[in-house]
């Protein structure tokens, strides 16, 4: 493998990418993503891909709030895919948080040095997993896998970055609602959650989950169920009691 080039204190290449947004054409621009703006930046293989899919899109589009906090406008994830495959991941993974860019051409991860031969797996060329942080369209930080066999995730984490903008930056815990369609108790969970600023993961029942998963996971067999940080809450009840005593 060529070796990779670490381009701290860099320009990011200056590319087009067309991209289709709301069954439209429009031409993205990295000068008007990157100039007068703090963006970060992850790429990665391919979309739908394993690691990309179960851990590195989600933790990013989990911690957007805490990278908002400390002075970071928006978080793009740069993949060597074209537009629709990209538009099609954010929407299963449910990634309102993260602007997703479809490097189609490889253009602007050929310029960053990250362009590579993936012919073993049949995806031809595509980018090494990284993370960057640029600033008025400079490299400031790279966070580069290291170039060893398979697919390795070590660096470029959410973790990593935002520990690197700011090591005592507050992290959103983790917040889990077990609900159905139609529940007035849900309902109100959801709603007092969205007023503490707490961002939850919804599941539904029927669709995610079944009785004999809530039952097992929580002891009960009651909707809402409410997770957070990895601590059973409870119900609506539970819950209210919980953001008023953590307030």
């Amino acid at each position: 493998m060529t070796a990779l080039i670490n381009k701290e204190g860099h320009t990011v290449p200056s590319v087009t990418w067309p991209s289709r947004v709301n069954d439209e054409w429009v031409n993205i621009n990295s000068d008007e993503l990157f100039k007068g703006r703090t963006v970060v930046v992850f790429s990665l293989p391919g979309a739908f891909t394993p690691t990309c899919s179960s851990t590195h899109l989600p933790r990013y589009n989990e911690l957007a709030s805490a990278f908002k906090a400390n002075g970071v406008d928006e978080i793009l994830c740069i993949s060597v895919n074209d537009t629709f495959v990209m538009n099609a991941w954010a929407s299963n993974q449910e990634a309102n948080n993260i602007r997703m860019i479809a490097d189609g051409n490889g253009q602007f991860t050929d310029g960053m040095g990250m362009l590579v031969d993936k012919d073993d797996l049949g995806f031809g060329k595509r980018s090494w997993r990284y993370s960057m942080l640029v600033k008025d369209g400079v490299v400031e930080k790279m966070f580069i896998e290291p170039q060893k066999p398979g697919d390795p995730f070590e660096v470029s984490d959410a973790d990593t970055m935002l520990n690197y903008i700011n090591p005592t930056a507050k992290k959103p815990q983790s917040v889990t609602v077990f609900s159905k369609p139609g529940c007035p108790f849900c309902a109100k969970a959801k709603a007092d959650l969205e007023a503490a600023g707490m961002a939850y993961e919804e599941v539904l029942m029927g669709r995610d989950a079944s009785i004999t998963t809530l039952r097992a996971v929580s002891g009960r067999d009651t909707v809402p169920q409410v997770f957070i940080g990895g601590q059973h809450i409870g119900g609506s009840d539970d819950l209210a009691e919980y953001l008023a005593n953590n307030a």
